[in-house]
């Protein structure tokens, strides 16, 4: 059973510093020039902890890690950072426009601590592949500084319960203190509002702890962190010389809970009322091959696939438009070169050796065909060298890929439509993964709206 708990967050004081100027988007999505413009924001922006700058005389007693560390030690010591005096949940509201579209979506969940379980306990299910290298990184960060300043992304399928006790506590909260303003609202840089309401009904709480009794978790975003915080448990209980037999802090980790149910995201817009549990596509591009002809290309392809010939200069709204109709088939990918693009569809190589020991219900996936079939396959690039990034890049938008293509910076252009959730959650309760970078969940969780100190 998944095991909730309250906690008493460590907040930005707003008298102390505007909010809108400390927080930020998560680590692994700060671009050097985001990261330049956070310091700039302020000198208590939270970059300073999460991704600070590497200086050319760093050494073991002055680093990233130890200045991280100082920072939070010395902002909580002057006020910048006040902790809330009972223990709370978190409502959390994101309110966005929906890539691609004008529609306007909201995304609700709550922020809480989640007990760290192995993933062979049934209670916690990853859907991708983690890293080394950031891994270690994060390690270095949480050992330096003992807290989380980020939330790790959970879904969970509770058919609106949860959701409908918190805004019914919020309701009631905002009633007793006659404002219906949020703890804390901010807008991102993607015109993404976050709305925060504090809950410390213990009432309350013991009900949303009751309805986590027999739910699973699925790690949407945050596999690195959440992989982390494990090691990290495991390291401090091994560490421990006695054991009280009581949880510790570092027995938990800051989550945000969004329920799952009935937001499945089909190819259509018709469904004006739908949840905000948006996943994008991630594109990819290939450069760097020794030689690339696309007729070349287009006749190994049709060994895997339906080719069919599209308008060589389709736009983005073209493109998304041709991949959400063929999608309503089954697999739908579009190869785009400088002069021709292609509409691959109606997969032929599904039950084949060339998926080794991917079930069904990876091969059925868009990525895992276009990895395996196009990738491998056609162009005969290696698993480790998908992995190392050696030919094969990733975009998130349609028309930036084709952008590529038509500089000539990247030979072809692989466009998909998104991982549908229901696929994301089968596999995941399998107990399989998907390729790297396969789902895109949007918006991203904002850090620094409620910090988990260990200590």
């Amino acid at each position: 059973m998944a095991i909730i708990s309250p906690f008493r967050a460590w907040r930005y004081d707003p008298e102390r510093v505007p909010i809108q100027q400390v927080m930020t988007q998560p680590y692994d999505k700060i671009t050097p020039a985001m990261q330049e413009s956070y310091y700039q924001a302020s000198p208590y922006n939270l970059v300073r902890i999460i991704l600070g700058k590497r200086l050319p005389g760093d050494d073991d007693a002055d680093n990233v890690y130890t200045r991280a560390a100082a920072y939070f030690q010395n902002w909580r010591q002057t006020g910048v950072l006040r902790r809330d005096p009972e223990p709370s949940i978190y409502r959390y509201s994101q309110t966005f426009s929906v890539p691609g579209s004008q529609a306007r979506a909201e995304r609700r969940g709550f922020i809480g601590l989640g007990r760290i379980e192995e993933y062979s306990a049934g209670v916690v299910f990853r859907h991708e592949q983690t890293l080394a290298k950031p891994k270690a990184d994060r390690l270095d960060l949480l050992r330096a500084t003992r807290a989380h300043f980020g939330q790790i992304f959970m879904l969970y399928s509770g058919a609106g319960k949860v959701d409908a006790l918190l805004d019914a506590a919020a309701a009631k909260n905002a009633a007793a203190a006659k404002n219906k303003d949020p703890d804390i609202e901010v807008t991102d840089e993607y015109d993404v509002v976050h709305r925060v309401w504090k809950i410390s009904d213990p009432s309350v709480i013991a009900s949303v702890q009751e309805q986590f009794r027999d739910r699973k978790l699925i790690i949407a975003d945050g596999h690195h962190r959440y992989e982390t915080a494990l090691t990290y448990r495991n390291q401090r209980r091994a560490d421990a010389e006695t054991g009280s037999g009581l949880p510790a802090p570092y027995d938990s980790v800051m989550m945000t809970f969004v329920d799952m149910d009935h937001s499945d995201m089909d190819h259509s817009d018709s469904d004006k009322d739908r949840p905000g549990l948006v996943i994008l596509p991630t594109h990819r591009l290939v450069f760097g091959l020794p030689s690339f002809s696309a007729a070349q290309f287009q006749a190994e392809a049709r060994k895997f696939f339906n080719v069919e010939e599209v308008d060589a200069g389709i736009d983005a709204a073209r493109a998304t438009a041709i991949l959400r109709q063929a999608g309503h088939a089954g697999t739908a990918l579009l190869a785009v070169t400088a002069g021709r693009a292609f509409l691959l569809h109606s997969p032929k190589a599904i039950g084949t050796r060339l998926f080794g020991n991917l079930s069904l219900r990876q091969q059925a996936l868009d990525v895992v065909q276009l990895h395996k079939c196009l990738l491998e396959g056609v162009l005969k690039i290696s698993e480790e060298a998908i992995r190392n990034q050696e030919d094969v890049s990733y975009c998130r938008e349609a028309a930036e890929a084709l952008m590529q293509v038509q500089s000539g910076k990247a030979q072809v252009a692989f466009l998909m439509n998104p991982v549908r959730m229901e696929q994301v959650r089968d596999i995941a309760f399998a107990g399989e993964v998907l390729p790297q970078k396969s789902t895109d969940f949007y918006p991203k969780l904002l850090s620094g709206l409620t910090i988990y100190a260990l200590e």
